[in-house]
Formats: structure tokens, sequence, C-alpha cells
């Protein structure tokens, strides 16, 4: 398995939304219950800044490569390490050797 080790440039946000059952009932009362063993994925947006040309090929590459469907190892910025797939990135080339590459990092959980 592939590991991502490429440090983001801040900023880096990090996204929540816990799986949640909800049961309501017609006088309004409501009830909810966790679904599933993992029930908090993650998902971050990173951003890598300034990059070089031979850094934005680096960053590319590995998600072509995965095509979004491939799991790989990688340790967020707060958390430990894990699986995700990339299935969202941008690249803005501002001028040569100024790069930004924008990327949607979403934890999954397999064996």
């Amino acid at each position: 398995m592939a590991t991502f080790t490429i440090v983001p440039s801040f900023s880096a946000s990090e996204s929540s939304k816990p799986r949640v059952n909800t049961f309501k009932a017609g006088d309004g009362y409501e009830q909810r219950i966790t679904f599933g063993l993992r029930t908090d994925p993650k998902e971050w947006r990173l951003q890598f800044t300034n990059r070089t040309d031979t850094e934005r090929n680096t960053i590319l590459a590995f998600f072509e490569t995965e095509k979004g469907a491939g799991s790989f190892d990688w340790t967020p910025p707060r958390g430990s390490a894990g699986k995700w797939v990339c299935q969202e990135w941008n690249l803005e080339m501002v001028s040569c050797n100024f790069n930004t590459i924008t990327a949607t990092f979403r934890q999954v959980f397999e064996a």
C-alpha cells in the first residue's frame, strides 16, 4: 500500500460528519443512534502551496496513480495514521515553479 508523505501547507481544514440514524415520532420526540462501527470518519481539505514544478508533478503523479479508488496511508496534522482516498484535487499553475494544489482526503476503513 502506498504512503503519502508530502507535508501540506497551512491552512488545512478537517470536517466531521458522524453517522447517525434518527427516528422522529409524530409528537416531536426524537431518538438518535450512531450507525456502524466507525461512526466518525474525517475529511481533510488540504493545500500544497508554492510548490515547484517537480513537487507538483510528484503530488499529481501520486493522485493519478491511485485514480481516486486506491487507498493510501497518511497521517493527518491532527490525529493518527489511517487509510485515506483522494477523489478530488485541483491544480492552479500561477507561474513557472509556483503551483498550488488543493485536495480532499476522505478517511476510509478497510481490511
